[in-house]
């Protein structure tokens, strides 16, 4: 019979992620999750939030750690200490939900995976958009087959912004390669719908003032030959759709909440057309009348899991023994992508393992 008790959180971490988001899911989830202790450098976050939530408050992540009354380790702290952090949790034999980006680097988040194959705990990685209705509806659509074969993808997350925070800096992990860029990263993973074959990349630093890149394009090729072109940046004055598919039977554009579809009516027979090798007398070839349906839509996937909802799927992956639906092996294939697109650039940060 499953465990039906809230599991005991220590949240170690109150900035923007921690106390901007984790808290307020939580709290929306008293019935399954119950904040034991929170820990933060900042005398007064961590004092507030413990009155708040009526929990107790420790300075040093070690010292929540070891509390025995805290049964999974919730980790929002800075990129730079998501290793060290989980490292220490995972060697105690706590469960951990570990915000994105999972590490800084690839070989962190091998060594990240082989951790938690040796604890008494499990690790899993706070890819919440995941569960973003338009990547959600946009993967129905795909697998509808009305588009025909999906042979390229655009993915891009773009702004102008003259960010001067703790993620514009290298040495905190700082950067949109590991700030927005695990999120559009796991989504390109995704719909590759094969192993990735090929990486290209270009890194820039635009309007940031730390020295961390704020602009980033990579390109993945899969087995299947099927391309997603990534593009991240905080240098961008005008905007792109944040999702554009092109397929051998018709394209797809999201922008917001609206999808804006053109098919070709998949029960209609095309006329048959024949090459025709000689000189033409003007155009392009012979007209075509094709029978196009255009449609307009509000994002509205049949799944409907908000992303939140990651919190529903971690109770579930510890109480209920149902596999939590992002995989580890998933989550270190984004740092594969992240270590191979800093690789060889002044944005990659040696001090790192």
């Amino acid at each position: 019979m499953a465990d039906s008790k809230p599991i005991k959180i220590g949240l170690a971490g109150l900035g923007r992620a921690g106390r901007g988001m984790h808290i307020r899911e939580l709290e929306a989830r008293k019935d399954k999750f119950q904040v034991e202790a929170v820990c933060d450098v900042i005398e007064e976050r961590r004092n507030q939030l413990a009155e708040q939530l009526g929990c107790k408050a420790y300075a040093n992540v070690k010292d929540l750690i070891v509390d025995p009354d805290v049964e999974m380790v919730d980790i929002a702290t800075r990129s730079c200490d998501h290793y060290d952090h989980a490292k220490m949790a995972l060697e105690a034999g706590k469960d951990v939900f570990l915000e994105k980006p999972m590490t800084c680097t690839y070989k962190e988040a091998v060594s990240l995976r082989d951790i938690s194959k040796g604890s008494e705990g499990n690790l899993y990685i706070r890819q919440n958009r995941r569960f973003e209705p338009g990547f959600q509806h946009i993967r129905e659509i795909m697998a509808s087959g009305i588009l025909g074969d999906i042979y390229e993808i655009k993915l891009r997350r773009v702004s102008y912004s003259r960010r001067d925070d703790w993620q514009t800096i290298i040495e905190f992990g700082g950067g949109q390669l590991l700030n927005w860029g695990p999120h559009i990263i796991d989504h390109g993973l995704q719909f590759l719908d094969s192993p990735l074959k090929d990486i290209w990349s270009e890194l820039k630093l635009i309007a940031a003032v730390g020295d961390a890149e704020d602009h980033l394009k990579i390109i993945l090729k899969g087995e299947n030959d099927r391309i997603v072109d990534l593009e991240i940046s905080g240098g961008a004055a005008i905007s792109e759709p944040e999702y554009l598919l092109w397929g051998t039977k018709g394209a797809l554009k999201c922008a917001g909440n609206k999808i804006t579809m053109k098919y070709l009516d998949p029960n209609a027979e095309l006329a048959p057309r024949k090459l025709n090798p000689g000189t033409p007398e003007g155009g392009f070839g012979s007209p075509d009348s094709l029978p196009w349906i255009e449609e307009n839509i509000d994002v509205n996937p049949q799944k409907k899991v908000s992303m939140s909802g990651i919190w529903d799927e971690l109770y579930k992956a510890v109480r209920e023994d149902i596999p939590f639906p992002v995989k580890l092996d998933e989550a270190v294939e984004i740092m594969k992508v992240v270590s191979a697109a800093k690789e060889d650039t002044e944005f990659y940060y040696a001090g790192r393992v």
